[in-house]
């Protein structure tokens, strides 16, 4: 089967670089799908699961925003951040989902003045985290 060189990179390093089956990702406007020899296309990217396969191994990664380019059998993703479900601090994500749901209980409770944009953003990562962290537990 041909394959399409994945890239997932962020501000801060190199994520992931690997020849794969198939990836699909969280785009804006909905999950896609790209295998080898797919037509350029650029998308949008929101705060979602990304999976990839190689052979039988299924791989998965928790993104936030980003950007997609897929051209000449190449797929990079530029995002604000990426993790490997290895790389997930379960512990640290369960921690970040608390205080994001009590900000949001607080504000709506107090009629507070918060930024409920980012507290669900950040509610939405760290489920995001959680989800990704425990698929890759069922997997392997």
């Amino acid at each position: 089967m041909a394959r399409i060189l994945l890239e997932i990179v962020t501000p801060n390093r190199l994520v992931v670089s690997e020849e794969v089956d198939i990836v699909t990702a969280p785009g804006v406007a909905g999950e896609f799908g790209v295998m080898a020899n797919h037509a350029p296309m650029v998308a949008a990217i929101k705060i979602g699961e990304l999976r990839y396969r190689v052979d039988d191994r299924q791989e998965f990664l928790a993104v936030s925003e980003g950007f997609c380019e897929v051209s000449g059998n190449k797929i990079t993703f530029l995002c604000e951040a990426a993790e490997k479900a290895e790389e997930i601090d379960v512990e640290r994500a369960l921690k970040a989902k608390e205080r994001a749901e009590k900000r949001l209980q607080e504000a709506a409770a107090k009629a507070e003045k918060i930024d409920i944009a980012r507290a669900q953003a950040a509610l939405a990562r760290a489920l995001v985290r959680l989800r990704v962290a425990e698929k890759a537990k069922m997997v392997k």
